[in-house]
């Protein structure tokens, strides 16, 4: 990848200044690649020098200077067919002490036989292998349907595993059951309480339970099925069996809401099962053994203050129930050994801000890298209708379930929409906005350049069945629309690297604007009719959209999101 590439040639340029004496030793910090905020400063900008002033003891711009003028020497003695030799024009020094570099627009041109070739592994970079790494995401009680937070952590998380895939990792994409604890205790007395009033009894749905429009029908459905029969149980084994039953037929729903949405689990992991198994009793007593478990006020806690905790967590109340905590030690533990996942990778919602650094305390308590455990956590959602909030829903009473956002923008603009701002940051969903068929809905322009694009391939076969853009010459790609287009295309790879390891997707939304952006430049511009009567150039224009048409569907497909061939807007002649 050129970024490295660069990186590297800077690396040397430092080394060979510093033996010729024009730089004084010195360490070297880390040399990042970026581009430029501005596009006539080049391809790519390196901001070294700045960093160095400080430990050798000269102005940024001597020491930009000194690297530059190595760095020409060091290309002048590489072959004619170095990659760096190609691909570079030149590199010029800017204030305060910039190394900007600017790419052989003949290299550039050759970009696109090269996204053509690769075709749909396009934007797949090798950056590690033999690596398993799990991804779990959602992870919803299931005592409802799904609120549209909820939906965000499915479009990151399923959008993240897609990138990580990208860049070589085995991904395992998990949904963990929250099927014990206190929450499921309320959601079984609830669905007991509006069975029972099913045939006419008088049963009160607990005050810390679920009275929503779904619980009815979930309870309606039970007792048409079945019948009296879990009325004549003893309460606690029918609120056992009633629960069983409610929370599968939430699970369906959930299932077939997030089916819509095109997220998929690879594994869907219960709760239950980790203490069913001993597991988070054999997690305690590792706990124990290794001197972190302390018992007082008749619980037992886990010392993470000794850690550097502020203060230590319950591990089992005083009342003998174990804690979420618990369970959640004997999970981490069960996906980093048991299961030897190299990394796990959280999407939590905000209100588990405070739960991440206690996780990362009790890893090490047991031995196990922290770093191996990682979480992403994602503000809240607020949706907004003809500029007002948007709060209740329809089946709950409460909140806006997935399902009612999905029925009334479609998956795509849910999935675009949700993964475009950074986790960390709060957002407003604009449902008006997400429904516009206008440029100004920025799904709708980004597919909007590939169903353009799909128009001019299927105009020209039509029109100019002669014309074969397999045949296209690249070098008559002179026009700096055409170039701009190309710069950005290759771009992709190094949008699918740079979030696979900041663990931030959201990028690739805001690349796809960018690169739709850049497409609408082009075939809007005058001078860059596609067909033409310049057969030749006819046929390098077509194989430069054919290539774009790759990079904006394998982008759409990182995202979650349809590329499609036609929309309702029809496109202009090519």
């Amino acid at each position: 990848m050129i970024k490295r590439e660069l990186a590297a040639l800077v690396a040397e340029a430092i080394e060979r200044a510093q033996a010729a004496e024009a730089l004084p030793q010195g360490a070297v910090p880390d040399i990042l690649i970026e581009p430029p905020r501005r596009a006539e400063w080049g391809d790519y900008a390196c901001s070294v020098a700045l960093k160095m002033q400080r430990s050798l003891g000269r102005p940024p711009m001597e020491i930009a200077s000194a690297i530059a003028a190595h760095l020409g020497k060091a290309l002048e003695e590489r072959p004619p067919d170095d990659l760096m030799v190609r691909a570079v024009l030149g590199v010029e020094v800017a204030p305060p002490g910039f190394l900007n570099f600017h790419l052989n627009p003949d290299w550039l041109r050759t970009q696109v036989d090269a996204i053509l070739a690769a075709g749909a592994d396009y934007g797949r970079v090798p950056l590690v292998t033999g690596q398993r790494v799990q991804v779990e995401y959602v992870s919803a009680n299931p005592t409802g349907p799904l609120h549209v937070g909820a939906g965000r952590g499915a479009a990151l998380g399923d959008t993240l595993a897609n990138v990580l895939e990208r860049v070589g990792y085995t991904v395992e994409r998990e949904y963990y059951i929250n099927d014990a604890g206190s929450r499921m205790d309320a959601f079984n007395a609830s669905i007991y309480a509006l069975y029972a009033q099913q045939f006419g009894r008088d049963e009160p749905v607990p005050p810390d339970g679920y009275p929503g429009e779904y619980m009815v029908e979930l309870a309606r459905a039970i007792a048409a099925e079945h019948g009296r029969r879990f009325l004549e149980l003893p309460r606690e084994e029918a609120q056992r069996e009633l629960g069983r039953l409610g929370m599968q037929g939430i699970l369906a729903g959930i299932r077939t809401d997030l089916a819509a949405m095109g997220v998929r689990f690879d594994s869907w992991y219960s709760e239950q099962s980790l203490f069913d198994r001993g597991l988070v009793q054999e997690a305690i007593a590792l706990l124990r053994e290794r001197g972190y478990v302390a018992e007082r006020e008749g619980a037992v806690w886990f010392t993470s203050s000794e850690l550097g905790e502020d203060k230590d967590n319950v591990l089992i109340r005083s009342n003998g129930v174990p804690t979420y905590f618990a369970s959640d030690i004997a999970y981490h533990r069960d996906k980093l050994v048991a299961r030897g996942f190299d990394r796990a990778i959280d999407i939590w919602g905000a209100d588990h801000q405070g739960h991440v650094p206690r996780m990362k305390a009790v890893l090490a308590a047991l031995g196990l890298d922290p770093d191996r455990l990682q979480v992403i956590v994602y503000q809240l959602v607020n949706l907004v209708r003809g500029g007002k909030p948007v709060r209740m829903g329809k089946r709950t009473g409460t909140f806006v379930t997935l399902r009612e956002v999905l029925q009334d923008v479609g998956s795509d603009a849910v999935r675009f929409f949700l993964v475009a701002r950074s986790p960390d940051a709060m957002m407003d969903f604009d449902l008006d906005l997400a429904k516009e068929q206008s440029t100004k809905n920025p799904v709708y322009y980004v597919q909007y350049a590939h169903a353009r694009i799909a128009s001019i391939l299927r105009l020209a076969r039509e029109r100019a069945p002669h014309l074969d853009p397999r045949q296209g010459d690249v070098q008559l790609l002179q026009h700096d629309t055409e170039l701009a287009l190309i710069r950005k295309m290759r771009q992709l790879p190094e949008v699918v690297e740079q979030a696979a390891l900041t663990l931030a997707p959201h990028s690739l939304p805001y690349y796809a604007q960018e690169l739709a952006t850049a497409f609408h430049n082009f075939y809007d511009t005058p001078d860059c009719r596609v067909l033409t009567a310049d057969a030749a150039l006819s046929q390098a224009r077509l194989k430069l959209v054919a290539a774009c048409r790759i990079v904006l569907a394998n982008t759409l497909a990182l995202i979650g999101v349809s590329a499609p061939e036609q929309m309702v807007r029809e496109p202009d002649e090519p």
